[in-house]
């Protein structure tokens, strides 16, 4: 007689599948820590701030970031619970391995954690991240228009992407909240997050004709590989242009130029090479292209730059 899967793991063991499988942590982590410590130090820069933010700071972004990402996902699978269930039954909570209510639990404790950090570090960020709260509640309930969103697809995209900038401007708050307002400029990297989010978003989902899998949304399949390409290198260059605003607005702008010259090259390199051959896979070139992007520019327009200030530049 064969175990069923939750019997099969015990709880560390299902646990470590799970994210293995929906949230890689240490993948994951990587650009979450880019993302969480560049969205603070741009916002001390272009406030004329040469020195790193304080190491609790930085963990806080990071830890505060991390979780938010982390509820993204569990969001995610309350959301498309009926739809894994009837076309995805190898994801680990159709298959039994997690639970949604074990789930739930989980969100309570990112929440918690969220709430005690900000508590503790930084008292006045508490309605902020109520904000961010309530975004991510009415994203978790597609707004109470679901029938209706997903009847337009660049418009569900576009209402979820917000999410994005509405963390960024938590994350920066940590710099920025002890002198009572956000420094000008803020609005360029708020932006780049938006835009960002879209990059990824199309990005994992547009795949090779031979990928396409039934009932599984994709813009591919939504209007066709090379058209969603399409889009996703617009939407790209599109950010770089918001990155070499922002780089100006931190006085890091060659750097940055030449930065973003190598990235854009890179990323129609893949596109190319996708639309040249879209075989059974290729798709992956796109996604992991878009996650480099993403990567490499939030560093170069906060981290790198900072560190570049810190550590003796002028």
């Amino acid at each position: 007689m064969t175990a069923s899967p939750v019997r099969a793991h015990g709880p560390f063991e299902r646990w470590w599948i799970y994210q293995r499988e929906r949230f890689p942590v240490f993948a994951h982590g990587v650009l979450i820590a880019a993302f969480s410590s560049s969205a603070v130090s741009y916002s001390a820069l272009i406030r004329g701030k040469h020195s790193f933010p304080p190491r609790s700071t930085l963990f806080a972004c990071f830890l505060s970031s991390f979780l938010f990402f982390l509820l993204l996902r569990i969001s995610d699978e309350f959301k498309d619970a009926e739809e894994d269930a009837r076309y995805r039954p190898y994801r680990p909570v159709p298959r039994g391995l997690i639970t949604l209510r074990q789930l739930g639990v989980l969100a309570i404790v990112c929440g918690v954690l969220q709430a005690a950090v900000a508590g503790w570090l930084q008292p006045r960020l508490l309605p902020l991240l109520g904000c961010v709260w309530c975004w991510l509640l009415l994203m978790s309930r597609e707004f109470f228009i679901s029938k209706w969103l997903r009847k337009r697809p660049v418009h569900y995209l576009l209402s979820h992407m917000v999410i994005l900038p509405f963390i960024d401007f938590y994350l920066t708050a940590w710099d920025w909240a002890p002198c009572g307002y956000p420094p000008s400029g803020l609005a360029w990297l708020l932006g780049i997050s938006f835009c960002n989010g879209v990059v990824v978003e199309v990005g994992r989902k547009t795949r090779s004709p031979a990928d396409e899998e039934v009932g599984v949304e994709t813009y591919s399949a939504l209007w066709g590989y090379r058209r969603a390409t399409m889009v996703w290198l617009g939407v790209t260059v599109l950010t770089g242009v918001l990155g070499l605003t922002a780089a100006y607005r931190a006085d890091f702008l060659a750097p940055v130029t030449m930065l973003i010259a190598v990235l854009l090259s890179v990323m129609l390199t893949c596109a190319w090479r996708f639309l040249a051959a879209p075989v059974k896979g290729r798709g992956k070139l796109i996604e992991s292209a878009a996650g480099i992007w993403t990567l490499v520019l939030y560093t170069g327009i906060g981290l790198i730059p900072m560190a570049y200030r810190s550590w003796g530049g002028r």
